[in-house]
Formats: C-alpha cells, sequence, structure tokens
C-alpha cells in the first residue's frame, strides 16, 4: 500500500518526539511537513536530514500553522497528527475541524506510542497547566532521591529552538554548557537551578538517544516535564501538579486533564495564595477524576534577599515567559512578591515594550501588569533588555527562575525573586519516595 501523507502539528518539542519514536522509518507513513506555534520564530525551519532518517534526504519543512488548511490540499495530506500542549479542549476541537474540512483525518497519540521505555526508574514531574509549579517539585524530588541515596539525572522536555542538528542530544553540566548549546533564556531558567544543585541535565530532539545516554550515568531517571505535555517515558511514578490559581483547567486543557487521569501522585500546589473556595474545588474535581492517586497539599513560599528594599518603590516586574503568555496567568511569582513585601507601585510594563516583546502583548491578552521574559534568540533578548532599561521605575523584581542580571545589562538595581516547594501535611513526597523506592 502506498504509505500515508502525514503533518504534524506541533511547537518544536512533543511533534518532533512523535516523529521519531513512531514515524521516523515507519513504511506506512510518509511526514511530509511540520507546523509550528506558540513559540517566536520556529517556522520556517527545516528539521534536518541527519534527524529526520533515510527516507528523508532533504529533511522536512516547519510552516507556520496559519497555512494548515493549505497545506493539507497542496501536499495531499491524509492524516494531521496534533502535538503540542497547553491547549484548551475546546481550541484542538476547533483545530480538529479545520483538519476534517480540509478532508484529512486528525489524529491524538497516547502514551502506549509515544514513551520509551527506560532500563532504570523513571519519576515524571507533569501538570495541568505551564506555571503549576513542576520546577520546584523537581528540584524537591531530586533533593528527596539524592537523599535517598539514588544519583538522579533530570531529563528536560525538548525546547529545541536553535540549530537541531547539534541540539540532538545536549549534557549540561556546567554554566559554560549552556554557552555552548546557546541556550535561550527559557532554557537557560530550567536547566540553572538543577546545575546550581549540582544535577546533571539532559535535553535535546532525540529521546531515545538521550535517555541511552543518561542511564549510563544514573540509578533514577527524573522527567522534568515542559508545558503541560505528558511523559516521553513509561513512569514508574507519576507526579502532577494541579493549580488552584486555575480551578477547573484541570478539566479543560490537553494534555493536562490526560496527566490527572494517569497519575500516581497528584499535588495541590500553591495553597499560600489560592482562596479556600478554589482549593476545594480543585480537590473535589481530581477525586472524581482519579480517586485511586494519593493527594497532596504544597505551598512555594516567595523569598527576597531584602524585603524593605520593595517597601514603597515603584517596580517593574518581570515574570516566567510560558507562565504569563500561553499558560493565561496574568502574575506569577514577581507580582505575589512585590503585593506581599509592599512596593509602592507595580508599574505597567507595555508602554515601554519595542518591537517583539510589543508583539507578544498582542498576541497574549491575558497577561497583566507584568513583563515576560521573552528571549527566543539574540534579537529578542535585546529587545526584553531595552524594554526592562526603557521603565521609569525604581527597582526591577525579577520572577524568572534565574536571575536575568546576569545575562542582560539592567540599568536600575533589582532583585531575584525565588521560590521552592513546601508540603504540608502527610505523607510528604519523601514519604511517598522513601515508600516506593527505598534507600539504596
Amino acid at each position: 500500500m502506498k504509505p500515508q501523507n502525514v503533518l504534524i502539528m506541533g511547537a518544536a518539542g512533543r511533534d518532533f518526539h512523535n516523529f521519531n519514536v513512531y514515524f521516523r522509518g515507519n513504511p506506512d507513513y510518509k511526514v511530509v511537513a511540520f507546523t509550528a506555534t506558540q513559540i517566536p520564530n520556529i517556522e520556517g525551519r527545516t528539521y534536518p536530514a541527519e534527524l529526520a532518517g533515510k527516507d528523508y534526504p532533504k529533511g522536512i519543512l516547519i510552516y507556520p500553522e496559519e497555512q494548515l488548511t493549505d497545506l493539507i490540499h497542496d501536499l495531499k495530506v491524509d492524516q494531521v497528527v496534533f502535538a503540542y500542549s497547553d491547549v484548551l479542549h475546546e481550541l484542538v476541537m476547533h483545530k480538529a475541524s479545520q483538519v476534517i474540512a480540509a478532508g484529512a483525518d486528525f489524529r491524538l497519540m497516547g502514551l502506549n506510542t509515544t514513551t520509551l521505555k527506560s532500563n532504570k526508574p523513571v519519576v515524571s514531574i507533569c501538570a495541568v497547566r505551564t506555571g503549576s509549579g513542576k520546577s520546584q517539585t523537581c528540584r524537591r524530588v531530586a533533593d528527596i532521591l539524592h537523599d535517598l541515596g539514588y544519583h538522579v539525572a533530570a531529563i528536560r522536555h525538548p525546547m529545541p529552538y536553535g540549530n537541531l542538528a547539534k541540539q540532538d542530544v545536549e549534557r549540561f553540566a556546567s554554566y559554560a554548557d549552556l554557552d555552548k548549546y546557546e541556550c535561550t533564556i527559557e532554557e537557560r531558567e530550567e536547566y540553572e537551578p538543577h546545575i546550581e544543585r549540582g544535577m546533571i541535565v539532559f535535553a535535546g530532539v532525540d529521546y531515545e538517544r538521550i535517555l541511552r545516554k543518561a542511564e549510563k550515568e544514573v540509578d533514577i531517571i527524573l522527567w522534568d516535564g515542559g508545558n503541560n505535555d505528558l511523559p516521553f517515558y513509561k513512569s514508574d511514578y507519576h507526579i502532577v501538579m494541579v493549580d488552584p490559581l486555575r480551578p477547573g483547567h484541570e478539566r479543560k486543557y490537553h494534555p493536562g486533564e490526560a496527566n490527572v487521569l494517569a497519575a500516581d501522585v497528584l499535588v495541590i500546589n500553591k495553597v499560600d495564595s489560592a482562596c479556600m473556595e478554589d482549593i476545594m474545588l480543585v480537590r473535589e474535581n481530581i477525586t472524581q477524576m482519579n480517586p485511586h492517586a494519593v493527594m497532596l497539599e504544597a505551598a512555594s513560599p516567595i523569598t527576597v534577599d531584602d524585603p524593605e528594599a520593595i517597601r514603597g518603590k515603584r517596580v517593574l516586574v518581570v515574570e516566567d515567559g510560558p507562565t504569563v503568555t500561553h499558560g493565561e496567568m496574568p502574575y506569577g511569582a514577581g507580582w505575589v512578591a512585590a503585593k506581599r513585601f509592599g512596593a509602592g507601585e507595580i508599574v505597567d510594563p507595555r508602554p515601554y515594550a519595542v518591537g517583539s516583546i510589543v508583539d507578544t502583548y498582542q498576541k497574549y491578552k491575558t497577561t497583566g501588569n507584568v513583563l515576560p521574559a521573552m528571549g527566543y534568540g539574540e534579537a529578542q533578548v535585546k529587545e526584553l533588555e531595552q524594554t526592562i532599561n526603557n521603565a521609569d521605575v525604581d527597582l526591577i523584581l525579577i520572577g524568572t527562575p534565574i536571575d536575568l542580571g546576569k545575562l542582560l545589562k539592567l540599568n536600575k538595581p533589582s532583585q531575584r525573586i525565588r521560590y521552592e516547594l513546601q508540603e504540608i501535611g502527610k505523607p510528604t513526597l519523601y514519604d511517598l519516595l522513601e515508600r516506593k523506592f527505598g534507600h539504596k
């Protein structure tokens, strides 16, 4: 039979993974295109022949998602695979309707066809939405497993926004490695906190090769998820973060709902910030959805170096980019810190925005009175820096997981906001992981 023509809709992550583990070398399918969205400037590239395999000597072109209908017609697409995350169920079905009307089949791929089996135990940290607290939970789990005697490495959900062939397999053990792989701000936000703790981080494009390399070095693999995506590896212990600041989203977003249904442990985070009514609604929802999972509550307490330096000041708040853009949170830890420590005014960044930062506000209408730390490429980093330096404020509050002051030349004082996971009540993550894996 003639192979089916396939188009994969993605955002430079799950799409490449699904291709690698299922479609690459599969004689029943020919992938004729990728489409891209969510991340700036990832369309117009080519998934390189070195990664695509012998059936794709010219690689596979990546188009803007806006061209989807035309591509289905022009490339005679038989099947469209939806392969990105943190989207409303309703939006997924709108895309499905668009595909079906254009004549192609629409497909979502499940865990059996997209997860790889490790020869080491895998603990996965995922979430119902981006910005729910995966990063601090990963750090907490890594510390616990280290205390139990295990050597652990984190494998991070992909963020390959540069030269894909060079980013096939990446290993980060030092700050120099961040420069070696020309990491974006988003990548640094995820890798640097692990490196600070002396832990190795793997990432890249080909997650089977990444896994086999990591297995040689560690006792347990820690899957550090991105957005609200499912893990790429078959998980032995699946921990999922739930966010009561966005109550009801655990039922409304893809594939976050699937994460809840598959979870071994559900952590209701941010109980120190959310109202009791929303916490109880989330608890009721996830109890109905997955009554077999263990449920924990946790806080993400905020600390700053000098709280008194914030009091009464006019501040500009810089937040984690994905959380306040496609994560649809109007604010993050920086805004909470400004309120908690008595800032005189949180200054609106929009009048000072330049270039692609202006475009970001236009695209993501839910972003509040804060500045997303956009930095996908050198030009955008410069625009972020200029936006900050344009602002007429006394102080910059940096709510990202890294100190942007080390990457940007800022013309005014700044303070970094830090936050770690703190479980409330029993059992704790330590109790659960000790019960699951014991001491080495």
